[in-house]
């Protein structure tokens, strides 16, 4: 069954005043220093809830709310409960009528999104959603990957570069060290782009939605500090061919590529995640 809104006979939305109000009677000028961009086109915070698939019962973190048009947005599927981390305090003070037309859904946890224990402030199961702050997108990611056991899905935005990075394939321009580690751990899904004009102030780039479905059930055996540590090495030096750019890891490089199978004049670009995995498992072994 479809929750019902806070206010009877009334649509949720309706009750909230307009975004460009918030934004007017709180001062939210977006601040560079925290990343802010604000987007407040309904129907495209509507769409953001909508990738994130089907929500019901499901615990929601959502980073940065701003003044809420996500948040908004949340609150109108079948999520069992919003988490709102936000750590700029006008749009704490923002984000109250929100809580307040709720009819108890939606937490406002006043914290900066790098320092939270996301298993204490929310329990399981539990699935992010967000419009990330370009500035501390990848550190985030980086964070949420080294324990994505704890999260259904990941559904967030960044600028489109970054996108398509983790959703690039071998032997292409956009392939990397992300695109390895997330494709490692993750299904991803690109959902959608959305222009600069969609935002408040208006961004000098294309932003892009992507979906994140954590593999379950992973035997591989590969840990992510070393996984990052070759991958750091491979791509380190990316135009040169294996044999010369994983010499940084101070092992017998001859043996690691003979045992991994990989070509000592192939260059990090060229191998695919599997191939890094193997790089990894036997890096462990003879390190």
């Amino acid at each position: 069954m479809r929750w019902a809104p806070a206010f009877a006979g009334e649509q949720f939305m309706d009750k909230l005043p307009p975004l460009r109000d918030v934004i007017a009677r709180h001062g939210l000028l977006a601040k560079r220093s925290l990343g802010q961009n604000f987007l407040l086109d309904l129907n495209l915070t509507a769409k953001i809830a909508r990738a994130a698939g089907n929500l019901k019962d499901k615990n929601v973190i959502e980073i940065g709310p701003g003044p809420g048009g996500l948040t908004r947005a949340l609150l109108e599927t079948d999520a069992a409960h919003i988490h709102a981390v936000e750590r700029d305090d006008r749009c704490v003070a923002a984000l109250q009528d929100v809580v307040a037309a709720s009819g108890g859904r939606l937490t406002v946890h006043a914290r900066d999104a790098l320092d939270v224990d996301y298993e204490a402030i929310c329990p399981a199961p539990r699935v992010l959603v967000a419009n990330l702050p370009y500035n501390i997108a990848t550190p985030l990611l980086i964070g949420w990957l080294k324990q994505v056991e704890l999260f259904d899905s990941l559904t967030l935005m960044f600028q489109r570069e970054v996108a398509d990075r983790l959703a690039a394939a071998p032997s292409s321009g956009e392939y990397g060290r992300l695109s390895v580690i997330v494709q490692w751990l993750c299904d991803v899904e690109k959902k959608f782009d959305i222009p600069p004009e969609a935002f408040t102030p208006p961004p000098k780039v294309t932003s892009s939605v992507v979906r994140l479905t954590p593999k379950r059930g992973r035997t591989d055996g590969t840990d992510f500090a070393t996984l990052e540590k070759v991958t750091a090495a491979a791509f380190g030096q990316r135009r040169k061919m294996l044999r010369q750019s994983l010499k940084s890891l101070n092992v017998d490089t001859a043996r690691l590529l003979e045992e991994t199978a990989l070509p000592p004049t192939a260059r990090a670009e060229e191998i695919d995640v599997a191939g890094f995995l193997r790089l990894a498992a036997v890096y462990k072994k003879i390190s």
